[in-house]
């Protein structure tokens, strides 16, 4: 009778070790995929903040033509150093609440009309709140035709961070290109808006007592970049795996030599 019963212990152990040896190799194979997946990440963020720098350093060009708003994407586009000339529409600028580091307040975003009758929103620059009114900001209005530099920036869509764009209380939380547009009666508009540059709402009248608002060139160029550590990670967990999957089979062959085990 002990035969069979060593026999069908043996034969558990074996099926033990195989159940425990795809595991980890299950295990092994996943977390080194991950690890590889940000190795590829991380090279790919590398790339596009190599291009975004040289897109904001890069001299100011043209602003995209309507032909090529179609075309227009964040990989291709967003960042760039543009500039464009119109007429600015003062009587239907938009205020999007806005933190920054001249505290929080309102981005500014006023749309200039061109020559050809297209539209882009123009983010000016941010105010305090107790410049919000226009009749409270000591820098003159740009009246007339006006050329803006600035960096090309996506339309955020859906409003911000839990909190939704409310257009019939003229409540915004992100800029939202197409909605600001539509709430302001605007045709022909661009599916971006330009990030002024400081120089376009710095006035001559600033002083330290009495800021020029809006304040302009204050654009975050920032990309989380842990993709390494990630890496390291997942990585550090597969190599674990191998570890303690070498601690077992150890184990298990010891115990397999020792007289009477079952083997």
């Amino acid at each position: 009778m002990a035969a069979p019963a060593v026999r069908q212990r043996s034969s558990s152990s074996r099926t033990a070790r195989v159940v425990l040896a795809v595991l980890a190799a299950v295990a092994f194979a996943g977390f080194f995929a991950l690890g590889t997946w940000q190795v590829e990440r991380r090279a790919w963020k590398l790339d596009l903040i190599a291009r975004v720098d040289q897109r904001v350093h890069a001299p100011a060009t043209a602003a995209p033509r309507q032909a090529e708003w179609p075309t227009i994407s964040a990989a291709n586009d967003e960042y760039r150093h543009l500039r464009v000339t119109g007429t600015f529409l003062h009587d239907k600028e938009t205020l999007v609440q806005a933190s920054t580091r001249l505290g929080a307040g309102f981005w500014v975003l006023t749309p200039l009309k061109a020559a050809d009758g297209t539209v882009v929103l123009v983010n000016r620059g941010f105010v305090p709140p107790e410049a919000r009114e226009r009749a409270a900001r000591t820098a003159p209005e740009p009246q007339g035709e006006t050329t803006v530099a600035g960096l090309l920036r996506l339309s955020e869509p859906k409003g911000g961070f839990l909190r939704k764009n409310d257009p019939a209380a003229d409540r915004w939380f992100s800029r939202d290109v197409q909605a600001i547009a539509a709430a302001r009666g605007l045709g022909n508009v661009a599916p971006y808006f330009i990030d002024a540059e400081a120089a376009q709402a710095t006035q001559p009248t600033a002083t330290a007592d009495t800021p020029a608002w809006p304040a302009g060139g204050l654009t975050v160029i920032a990309f989380p970049n842990s993709h390494a550590v990630y890496a390291f990670t997942w990585y550090g967990l597969a190599l674990m795996v191998l570890g303690a999957a070498w601690f077992v089979w150890r184990d298990e062959k010891r115990r397999a030599r020792q007289p009477g085990a079952p083997g």
